[in-house]
């Protein structure tokens, strides 16, 4: 593990490509056993939850919090980390400078994830060890890989529409080796193709194997993250088929209501599918996901900028639904209990996310719940003809584990989508996906639908229509001028 700490962190103003994975040691004897490989995958999930260059910047935690942000669900009563020129992209305005830190943040930490996963493809046949070893590093690395292009094409290109196939605008560059580099943008219809077969490659590499820890990515997330790749491509059988397979392998169960009230920090939860575990003596006191997110972690960020609901999105959980307690409207001491005098109360601010434990700023982080698995499969069976009732059962599985009283839909057509996405929205409220779903639906951005959104806390900036040339982050200027051979957004 130090010596991936090494690894990932020298020399950070290197190339973004760079793989090499040590310093000190080369690739021959870090690779020389499987033994010692699994230091790289290891090195990798490490700096998924690792502070880049500024505290809200905690790994991919600093992105899934930036992403919602991004959104009209999430807001803050003034401005802060997360909504200003300084910190954040809430203001769209960050991810059209291609100087700005936060469009650096996001290209150089998927990419250093690719490079690291490269590294294995490309020398773990040549390590010694067992060929079930070599097998389950080859799933995770190319998993893992996935995972980051996914992230990266919806960032930094248009998004995909299926009935403009093949999608030939300009996507991310696309190295497979850590022999390639310098290579140019590959078009967002190839990065979709290398994406699938990345995925379709780890789940038979992962076969029956698993890994010990939900830390590491397994046969269920590389399914999940099929999914979701499909879902995003207006792909809905696929996402259907691979979302039912993550189900019916049944190593996860939805949570109950009172699980539901315990925090969102610990990994061990039977809902958890993948995530981050933080220990107490491994992670950063400011920079890190709890730190940011959490109603009782001791930072400035919480005890002065409560993070608050959308409050006409918070109208519409029904009173019996578990999530309504996940807010609080009007908050006292006596229904919203704080660790100290000094933690601000502010109306409709959230209770979801709490720190794991005491005298600690510290959480798990939640990258992928059963529960998305179950939205997922709902919506893109509601998008199916002929299989609408397949997604209200779906949906009901999900909403009567939080809602006793919840009863099954009628609703149909458009109204029946829409039931989904409202649910998506407040399920996942705060876990890194309402950026990501209004670029894919090709929806615009309208935060005066929030009666209690602060327009001041993002620089007055309360619409971006579908289609905005904002929704595309431009290439960082570093990258630029380091390889020639890409080229700029418009």
């Amino acid at each position: 593990m130090l010596l991936l700490v090494t690894v990932l962190f020298s020399n950070c103003k290197k190339e973004f490509l760079d793989t090499k994975p040590t310093s000190s040691v080369d690739d021959t004897s870090i690779f020389e056993t499987t033994t010692n490989a699994k230091n790289v995958i290891n090195g990798i999930y490490r700096y998924m939850y690792t502070k880049y260059s500024t505290q809200n910047q905690p790994g991919h935690g600093g992105m899934m919090l930036q992403l919602d942000f991004m959104g009209e669900d999430i807001g803050l009563a003034v401005q802060s980390w997360y909504t200003n020129a300084a910190n954040g992209a809430a203001n769209w305005i960050e991810m059209r400078n291609d100087a700005d830190i936060w469009v650096e943040f996001p290209f150089r930490f998927y990419y250093r994830v690719i490079g690291n996963a490269n590294a294995i493809m490309d020398n773990i046949d040549a390590a010694q060890g067992p060929d079930a070893d070599k097998a389950l590093l080859k799933a995770e690395a190319l998993t893992v890989r996935a995972w980051a292009y996914h992230n990266l094409v919806r960032l930094f290109a248009k998004r995909y529409d299926k009935s403009a196939k093949p999608n030939v605008q300009l996507g991310v560059s696309m190295p497979l080796s850590a022999k390639e580099v310098k290579l140019p943008r590959s078009t967002v219809e190839d990065v979709y193709a290398q994406i699938n077969k990345d995925l379709d490659a780890a789940i038979v590499f992962f076969g029956t194997t698993t890994p010990a820890n939900k830390s590491h990515v397994s046969i269920d997330v590389a399914r999940a993250v099929k999914s979701n790749v499909a879902l995003t491509m207006q792909e809905y059988e696929v996402a259907a088929t691979y979302a039912q397979a993550v189900i019916t392998n049944n190593k996860y169960t939805l949570m109950t209501e009172v699980q539901y009230q315990t925090g969102f920090n610990d990994i061990n939860n039977p809902e958890w599918i993948w995530g981050a575990f933080l220990q107490a003596d491994q992670g950063d006191t400011f920079a890190n996901f709890h730190a940011q997110i959490s109603l009782d972690g001791n930072t400035t960020f919480i005890r002065d900028r409560p993070k608050r609901i959308n409050s006409a999105l918070y109208n519409l959980i029904p009173a019996t639904d578990v999530r309504k307690k996940m807010w609080e409207p009007n908050p006292t001491a006596t229904n919203f209990p704080l660790p100290a005098t000094t933690f601000k109360r502010e109306p409709y601010m959230s209770r979801k996310f709490k720190i794991k434990e005491a005298n600690t700023t510290l959480g798990d982080v939640p990258y992928i719940r059963l529960a998305e698995v179950y939205l997922t499969i709902a919506e893109a069976l509601a998008n199916i003809p002929g299989r609408e009732a397949e997604a209200r059962q779906k949906l009901y599985e999900l909403n009567r584990t939080r809602n006793a009283n919840y009863v099954l839909s009628t609703n149909s057509g458009a109204a029946l989508i829409e039931e989904i996405l409202v649910y998506r929205r407040v399920e996942l409220w705060g876990e890194g996906h309402r950026f990501y779903d209004l670029k894919r639906l090709n929806r615009g951005l309208d935060r005066r639908t929030a009666p209690n959104y602060v327009a001041a806390s993002v620089g007055d900036v309360m619409v971006v229509p579908a289609g905005d040339p904002r929704w595309q982050w431009v290439i960082p200027r570093v990258e630029i001028q380091a390889n020639t051979n890409s080229k700029q957004n418009d």
